[in-house]
């Protein structure tokens, strides 16, 4: 028997289903490589400064967060501090955040206005990024280089993918394109 329950909840979750951005999806088993992209992992100065960022403007989520010491050869103890996020996967895709408290590691000194070749550049997806933005670009350290703005992908085909696309620098340097993909995401058919 159709009730209105039975029928707000199929309109719910239809329009759910409608609105939800395509996400990427698992590689069928028979595809499947015995190698995961696990976990970037950031050299940081101050892994609270950073977490301002990741954890609360991006919303990342903390799954660990240790102390970690192991003793040096001179018989004093190194220090660091891990701190690890995912987004939607807590084995792929993570960020880790390692603080050297004890000895302190020289900061790199070159710093250019763009990428070159030995700068990684992270890519976040953020299907809100524009209620995302302003936290972003307010986040202690961050440098704003890009605010979002729309760009066009060459497809294959001949199409377009279409993106918003911006560009910061972490607190301690690193490239972060936060994205927002808008159309149907590049596959290998393109």
């Amino acid at each position: 028997m159709l009730t209105m329950k039975n029928v707000i909840s199929t309109l719910v979750l239809s329009c759910t289903l409608l609105t939800t951005p395509l996400f990427a999806k698992p590689v069928p088993a028979d595809e499947r490589i015995p190698v995961d992209v696990r976990r970037t992992t950031f050299i940081v100065n101050d892994a609270e400064k950073s977490l301002a960022l990741y954890r609360d403007a991006l919303g990342l989520k903390v799954m660990y967060d240790q102390m970690i010491n192991s003793p040096m050869e001179n018989g004093e103890e190194r220090k660091r501090r891990l701190v690890l996020l995912r987004a939607n996967d807590d084995f792929i895709g993570a960020i880790g955040l390692l603080q050297y408290i004890y000895p302190k590691k020289p900061q790199r000194k070159e710093k250019f206005d763009q990428p070159v070749p030995g700068d990684p550049i992270m890519v976040i997806n953020a299907t809100d990024l524009d209620k995302r933005w302003d936290k972003v670009a307010s986040s202690p350290g961050v440098t704003v280089i890009d605010a979002p703005e729309i760009v066009h992908y060459p497809r294959a085909d001949g199409g377009k993918i279409k993106v918003n696309v911006s560009m910061i620098r972490d607190p301690d340097g690193y490239w972060l394109e936060i994205n927002q993909i808008l159309d149907k995401p590049a596959s290998d058919k393109d």
